[in-house]
Parts: structure tokens; sequence; C-alpha cells
């Protein structure tokens, strides 16, 4: 394996807790019909799922039901209004970047936000002006868990995808790694999604928090 030169993560449920601005803008759509919102711990395992995900869980909507398009109109339009009202970087994540940074090697974002969504959260975040690279769901023609936007991410930060790690709470994170021959990282403190237990995902490595990786990181790189 060759050394870890540069790492990529996933955003939602990996860098940071966005599942209350994400669950807020599903619930916006059962309190416009008077329908009491569920718990932000109910429908926090479908926010790496995005809208598809959360309008299935939230209001029962699926991408080939007739009122899906409607629905997830105004769930973004919710959304884009609310981007970072409780959205925080998880425990441990700032002194993590810190240390990558003070190491020198360099870190991205591969997420399946859009862009539209991802830069600004970025900026809120504070996090733009310090990573090489924040690639959007519509940056590449095909998101995760296609190789296409990590292969993206890597050629621009000129790093050689073996030399690559990349880091997500979804098992299509972990497939798109695969895919695109880096290593993978699997975290536990994300979302985790509906899917097979993690154990089941076939990442080069697991790790329970921040500081796990962070150890981790420095027999790798």
């Amino acid at each position: 394996m060759a050394r870890i030169q540069a790492i990529l993560f996933d955003l939602d449920g990996t860098i940071a807790d966005t599942a209350p601005d994400l669950a807020s803008a599903a619930n916006s759509l059962r309190l416009a019909d008077d329908v009491p919102p569920l718990p932000i711990d109910l429908l926090r395992p479908f926010a790496s799922q995005g809208a598809r995900g959360l309008l299935k869980e939230a209001v029962g909507l699926s991408p080939e039901d007739p009122g899906f398009e409607h629905a997830r109109l105004r769930f973004l339009s919710y959304y884009e209004q609310n981007l970072c009202v409780y959205t925080r970087l998880f425990p441990g994540i700032e002194p993590l970047l810190a240390g990558i940074e003070k190491r020198g090697t360099p870190w991205g974002i591969v997420t399946n936000k859009v862009e539209y969504f991802a830069q600004p959260l970025m900026q809120k975040l504070g996090l733009a002006n310090r990573c090489a690279i924040t690639v959007g769901g519509d940056t590449t023609p095909n998101p995760k868990p296609a190789p296409d936007p990590l292969l993206y991410a890597a050629r621009a930060i000129k790093v050689v995808p073996e030399a690559c790690l990349y880091v997500g709470d979804d098992l299509r994170d972990v497939q798109a790694a695969h895919a695109a021959g880096m290593t993978s990282v699997a975290v536990r403190w994300g979302y985790l999604g509906d899917g097979p237990p993690i154990e089941q995902w076939k990442a080069h490595h697991l790790v329970r928090t921040p500081k796990d990786l962070h150890d981790l990181l420095e027999t790798l790189c």
C-alpha cells in the first residue's frame, strides 16, 4: 500500500453533523400539512441520502411518485434558506484537521451534496479556505458510488489515487474509494445509512472517533 499523501473526506455525517438542518427541511413539509415533525434521531440515518432518503422517511415519497419532484423543490428551498443553523463539525474534527494541516498533508471534500449547497456550507463552517478542493455531487457526471468525483479530486490536487485516503460514513463512500483505487476508511460516528452494517462494507479501516483516525494517519502518512 502506497504512503498516504492526501486525505479526502465525505461531508455530511463525516466532517459535519448536517442532520439537524436537513431534518428541519424535511419536517417543514410535514408542518406545512399540519403533521407533527419527526424526531431528528429518526431522520438522522437518512441524512447522507439527501432529499431522496429524507423525503421517503418524512413524507413517504419516492422519486417515482408523482408528487416527489414538487416536494423535493420545497425541501431544497427551505434547506437553502437554513443551510447552517444547527449544523456543526463533529466533536474532534477540528483538532483532526488541524493535525493534518500541521503535517502539511492536503485534504479535501468529496460529497454528493451539489456544489450549490456544498460550497456555501464549507464557507459557513470556516473550512473553504483550508481545504485543497471541494467536489460536489454535480461536479462530475456521475456521483458516488462511482469513482469519478474521487478521481477528479485526486487529479486536481495532483496526487495519484493510490496515495489518497477516502473517509466516509456511508457504504457508497467505501464503494467509491475501492472503485477509485483509494484506501477507504469507514467512520462509526456518522449516519451509516439503512443498509448493511458497517462491518460488512469491506473498508480497509474502521475507526470509532476522529482521534482514532488521527492515530491511524500517524501510521499511514
